[in-house]
């Protein structure tokens, strides 16, 4: 059924595994106007695009990162070793023999190829070229496909369009865009992509009292004006942001049963404030409430 439904049907491809351990095979496909993403696992096997299958096949590039194991991919008479966090580029309308080794997981992007040729210096010279781990491109890349897999907030048609522009901008850049679209990419995909990363950045380590505009600058290799400019183009600030994820990461604590025996103090300091009568003021102010109400309504809520 692997072989057949998805193996030959969905993703042009004859699957053969390489061992005699029991096979085993997930993916996740995800489609939205001019990008497919598929992630997943496999255990060790070939899959082989033969002529036939890659005439049947949509005039497509394909941008494989491997996420865990090894990829060995060969195509055009050239053959790749790639590495975990490592990437490279397909044509999906050619012959090619993809292998995944050692516990191999996979997440690969299909693209119309008169989307992404235009913006990159030139797509054939970089068919099956691996592209190191340390890109930022490609790891701007990696984390902003996040935004795909959180589908309620990507009903809207407009915010579909936005989000598959600004990953072809980010595919680009990893290639290597031409001169006029490094230009347009700096300011829309990859623009979009920092400030993503460093919105996640800051949710982590809200906790974190040191937390502050330039220990985030800091580990993104930016400057805190150039962050500043991130959130001013939101309509906020670094510091206004911080301290409303602060508070809502508070209001979720004092809302969960499994933190009712915690003070509030210790929830307040948990999250990175370090005066509570602040916390308490700010959270009234957010949340038309005071801590304590919140959890005696949460408790009210769950007795229900």
């Amino acid at each position: 059924m692997w072989r057949e439904i998805y193996g030959r049907t969905i993703a042009k491809f004859d699957i053969k595994p390489i061992n005699d351990t029991p096979f085993r095979a997930g993916v996740t496909l995800r489609s939205l106007p001019g990008l497919g993403v598929a992630a997943g696992h496999r255990s060790d096997s070939h899959y082989r695009m033969t002529r036939e299958l890659a005439t049947k096949s949509t005039d497509n590039l394909i941008f494989a990162v491997v996420t865990n194991g090894v990829g060995i991919i060969s195509q055009r008479g050239r053959e790749a070793t790639i590495g975990v966090g490592e990437a490279l580029l397909m044509s999906a309308t050619e012959p090619s023999i993809c292998t995944l080794h050692s516990g191999g997981r996979f997440l690969t992007l299909s693209v119309p190829r008169d989307a992404i040729s235009p913006m990159v210096v030139e797509a054939g010279s970089m068919l099956v070229r691996p592209i190191s781990k340390h890109s930022e491109a490609l790891r701007l890349l990696t984390s902003y496909l996040g935004i795909v897999n959180e589908a309620d907030k990507l009903c809207d048609p407009e915010l579909q369009r936005l989000a598959v522009t600004h990953i072809h901008d980010l595919l680009a850049s990893a290639l290597g865009a031409t001169q006029d679209a490094a230009i347009l990419v700096e300011g829309r995909g990859i623009r979009s992509a920092r400030l993503r990363a460093i919105m996640s950045n800051i949710v982590e380590n809200l906790g974190r009292r040191e937390l502050s505009i330039t220990y985030v600058a800091l580990h993104h290799s930016v400057t805190p004006r150039y962050i500043q400019k991130l959130f001013e183009s939101e309509g906020t600030t670094f510091t206004e942001y911080v301290l409303e994820q602060r508070l809502v990461q508070a209001n979720r604590m004092l809302s969960d049963p499994r933190f009712s025996n915690r003070a509030i103090s210790d929830v307040a300091f948990k999250v990175g404030f370090g005066d509570l009568s602040y916390f308490t003021r700010t959270f009234r102010r957010r949340f038309c409430m005071t801590p304590s109400d919140a959890r005696e309504r949460a408790r009210r809520e769950s007795d229900a």
